[in-house]
């Protein structure tokens, strides 16, 4: 590889992680209280024991900055490079560009998980905090393998019914769901609140904790099999004479884009399009190589999520709208556009 290839490898990702920091800065400051960024910094730096202002005699200002404006941004950061990761999996193993775990319904599967861990408190005293993220990485399992059983026809998969197939899927879930949630009427608002995207204010610094390694670990095989992606995205026939094994390397790459699938939505509740709308733009941008476009699509899905969340505070403050819906408002057209974009290339 030429030196100017190594660079963009390093120049892209870097830029987008400056960003990043940037709209982190931005989120942090950002609440209902208002506190000076100055001090806001002053306090974070103190509390990582960099330095800093000191934040003593304002006990209030250091609890609202470290144990929920951070937290939460961190929060919101992580789940939208998880779903932004898992959307480029998704579309590179299925070949198609409206794939993402929202419409195939994985994450109505996942969420399905996480009410029934809420309602039933099964399996708590076993798993504790991860009760929640290991609920929700089996039935976005089901929900996926439901999906690919539907859309297989004879010994392959038909991947023009891989979409219809995921809004059954998602339609079917949804009404489990909608039935789960009817049946506790004294948590109902908080479940209806969190499945809209609204997990974040209700989350804190033990949910870091539970969704970092997912991602970390779900990240790393990934990125470790790059390569075999962008095989998978030039069809499976091409990947198979390469010498990948398509069986067990399609089945490894889903079951980690729906571990991080189900972690992201167990900690943020239902959160679409951004596993749609982040892959496909970073592709237009960067290239179908997946060895540039995973690290971007996590970067670029984290910023997309801190912003709608920082706007979700913001536009009719002091009330807050769930972060889903603020994804929506550019999800839902973008998806309409690659629709009719999709059916104009295949009519043409």
């Amino acid at each position: 590889m030429r030196v100017d290839g190594w660079l963009r490898f390093v120049l892209w990702p870097g830029i987008l992680g400056l960003f990043l920091f940037l709209l982190i800065v931005a989120s942090v400051t950002v609440g209902g209280t208002e506190i000076d960024a100055r001090n806001v910094w002053g306090i974070i730096l103190q509390r990582l024991g960099i330095g800093g202002i000191s934040s003593a005699g304002d006990p209030a200002s250091e609890t609202i900055i470290m144990e929920i404006r951070f937290p939460r941004t961190l929060l919101a950061a992580l789940v939208g490079a998880s779903l932004a990761v898992a959307g480029a999996v998704y579309q590179a193993i299925l070949r198609n560009p409206l794939a993402d775990p929202y419409i195939l319904g994985v994450s109505s599967g996942a969420a399905l998980g996480a009410v029934l861990a809420i309602l039933t408190g099964w399996g708590t005293s076993y798993f504790g905090n991860w009760t929640l993220p290991v609920y929700a990485f089996v039935f976005a399992c089901i929900a996926l393998l439901i999906v690919l059983r539907l859309a297989r026809a004879g010994s392959r998969t038909d991947m023009g019914t891989i979409i219809l197939s995921g809004v059954v899927v998602q339609a079917f879930f949804g009404a489990l769901l909608t039935f789960a949630i009817s049946l506790s009427n004294e948590q109902l608002q908080r479940i209806q609140f969190w499945l809209m995207g609204g997990g974040f204010s209700l989350r804190g610094w033990d949910h870091v904790g539970v969704l970092v390694p997912f991602l970390a670990i779900g990240l790393l095989i990934i990125v470790w099999h790059s390569r075999e992606l962008n095989l998978f995205f030039l069809g499976e026939r091409h990947a198979g004479h390469l010498g990948v094994s398509v069986g067990r390397m399609r089945v490894l790459l889903l079951v980690t884009a729906s571990l991080v699938t189900g972690a992201a939505v167990s900690v943020s509740g239902t959160i679409g399009f951004v596993g749609l709308v982040i892959p496909h733009v970073m592709r237009m941008l960067f290239g179908p190589d997946h060895r540039l476009l995973v690290p971007v699509s996590a970067l670029a899905g984290a910023m997309f999520l801190v912003g709608s969340d920082m706007l979700s505070r913001v536009v009719l403050a002091p009330r807050e709208l769930p972060v889903g819906v603020i994804t929506a408002f550019v999800g839902a057209p973008f998806f309409g556009w690659l629709l009719r974009k999709n059916s104009g290339s295949q009519g043409g």
